[in-house]
């Protein structure tokens, strides 16, 4: 419900050409594929979960908030936790771990995300993005992350910028075009004119969507853990209720909706 929707706006923007392309609807581009990206894969891994269930099978959870972490190494512990619980017990200790000195710790970091990289594709984009991961990982183990430690708001913009910037390159089609949206998010004052007609891409609709994918991607439920309104509602009729309605809104917009990109059918 919500990634498809925003699928569509994330579409226009990438299928822009340069010329067309201003430094808000950069940032607008890259904020929304965060979105889709973890709406789409958290989506999947859930049903995943609860098929498994239906035939007898316990899955671990794939997506702890990941958006809500506060460095690069806790995102990664949030974020695809199958696959990289997988890299780490079979790829990242056989390697040595950190038990054989700093540099080799940061040379089998860089060995690993270069592998999580490759995983998603044989596509520079892929490589580089996971190499990008792989250098923040490396940069807060040699004092970064102390230093956020300490800025508790900080900590949690740092983190943003890295991912949403991240997902710029990983989402672009080649590097070209990863290199000309970074350079509008970084220069947005030099990148004005667009002959986009900004109700293409937004509608009612569409912003009402974004808003909910910006509280869904943890913020309510943080909100809703600490005043323990999850254990009141669980197993109630109210949360059965909710349940039904958002089953019977999903079926009725994949019944009459054939644009369904589905991001990690790819890998």
């Amino acid at each position: 419900m919500i990634s498809n929707i925003i699928a569509q706006c994330v579409d226009i923007i990438y299928g822009l050409d340069y010329t067309d392309l201003t430094g808000i609807l950069a940032w607008i581009g890259a904020i929304l594929y965060t979105l889709q990206i973890y709406y789409d894969f958290s989506g999947y891994s859930d049903m995943a979960i609860g098929l498994g269930r239906i035939f007898g099978f316990e899955f671990r959870e794939n997506f702890a908030y990941p958006y809500l972490s506060s460095s690069v190494q806790e995102f990664w512990q949030k974020w695809h936790i199958s696959l990289s619980t997988w890299f780490r017990e079979y790829l990242y200790i056989p390697l040595g771990g950190n038990r054989k000195g700093r540099v080799k710790t940061y040379l089998n970091l860089m060995v690993v995300f270069f592998a999580t990289g490759l995983w998603h594709g044989a596509n520079f984009n892929f490589i580089l993005w996971g190499l990008y991961h792989g250098m923040f990982q490396i940069i807060e183990r040699i004092g970064l992350k102390n230093f956020l430690a300490r800025h508790k708001i900080i900590t949690h913009i740092y983190t943003i910028i890295v991912f949403v910037f991240g997902w710029v390159v990983f989402r672009s089609d080649n590097l070209i075009q990863a290199v000309e949206m970074i350079k509008r998010m970084l220069m947005p004052w030099k990148y004005t004119s667009t002959s986009l007609v900004m109700g293409k891409v937004f509608g009612n609709k569409t912003v009402t969507v974004i808003f909910a994918g910006i509280l869904g991607c943890g913020v309510i439920q943080l909100f809703l853990n600490k005043t323990k309104v999850m254990e009141r509602l669980k197993d109630s009729c109210l949360e059965i209720i909710y349940c039904s309605i958002i089953l019977i809104l999903c079926i009725a917009m994949l019944a009459s909706n054939t644009y369904n990109p589905f991001i990690y059918f790819r890998f």
